[in-house]
């Protein structure tokens, strides 16, 4: 299993590379999506990454990934090179820098990845929370201000039952 940041941030250099608009809502709805694919259609059933996602007024999403993007608002997002760890979480002051590869996720995963990336390459953000919005799984967790979460096995149910 993945950091939700990893995967973030393969798709983010995915999306770069293949000329894709990619925005941090897009990106939040890009991971739901490639989590349900690993529930619903991987052999495994396995989650890719651990991290949980949360109904948000605007759908789904994974709160550490937006909040290490959300200094890009709406707008597109470059490639990520370098990224800092907080060592300690208490401690501003114990940062460290570290070099992104594309690598740090084997190979049989980013083909998975970039196959639903380019499924939604076309859909806007927008029509993403729309998509999203039609679905059980937030459907079923929203609450206005709340940020309930969406469970690992309401997303798989969903998208096995509506392959």
């Amino acid at each position: 299993m993945h950091s939700a940041l990893d995967v973030a941030r393969y798709i983010i250099n995915y999306s770069n590379k293949k000329d894709y608009h990619i925005s941090n809502l897009k990106l939040q709805k890009l991971l739901y999506f490639v989590q349900a694919y690993y529930l619903a259609f991987t052999d495994s059933h396995k989650p890719c990454f651990s991290e949980r996602i949360e109904a948000w007024n605007f759908g789904p999403v994974v709160p550490e990934v937006y909040h290490e993007f959300k200094f890009y608002g709406a707008n597109h997002i470059p490639p990520v090179r370098d990224y800092y760890e907080y060592e300690d979480d208490r401690n501003i002051w114990s940062v460290k820098k570290n070099s992104y590869s594309d690598h740090s996720l084997p190979k049989k995963d980013r083909k998975i990845i970039e196959e639903v990336v380019d499924e939604f390459a076309d859909y806007s953000a927008s029509d993403l929370v729309t998509l999203t919005h039609d679905q059980k799984p937030w459907q079923d967790a929203y609450e206005p201000h709340m940020r309930n979460k969406i469970s690992k096995r309401s997303i798989r149910e969903y998208f096995e039952a509506n392959e």
